[in-house]
């Protein structure tokens, strides 16, 4: 039975990318020379938290966004024997994109489309 969890409020959760499944240019980067924050997967996120003003701000990270973090973010969770991270919005540092989409989304651009 798959067990769901919803991190509440400006909470989201996380799977961690293998290190050595990261290929990039077709060449997969062992664990030992990795350099640079380690990424992963959002894998559901809250709702946001409220601000000041009573207003929920929702959060800048989708499901299925790839994402890096420190090495020491969040806190690791077992859920249905798959092991997960935890942490708030704040402890992400960026949101990986892929070239390709960037490339294409910029090719529109160059022909006044």
């Amino acid at each position: 039975m798959a067990t769901n969890i919803r991190p509440l409020r400006d909470r989201v959760i996380v799977r961690r990318i293998a290190e050595g499944e990261q290929a990039r240019g077709g060449i997969i980067i062992p664990d030992t020379a990795r350099e640079g924050p380690p990424e992963g997967e959002i894998v559901a996120v809250g709702e946001g938290k409220y601000r000041l003003d009573g207003v929920r701000q929702s959060l800048d990270v989708r499901v299925g966004d790839r994402v890096l973090f420190s090495e020491y973010s969040g806190s690791e969770i077992k859920l249905d024997e798959e092991e997960l991270l935890i942490m708030r919005e704040d402890e992400i540092f960026g949101i990986v994109e892929r070239a390709r989409a960037v490339a294409n989304s910029n090719s529109g651009k160059k022909h006044g489309k």
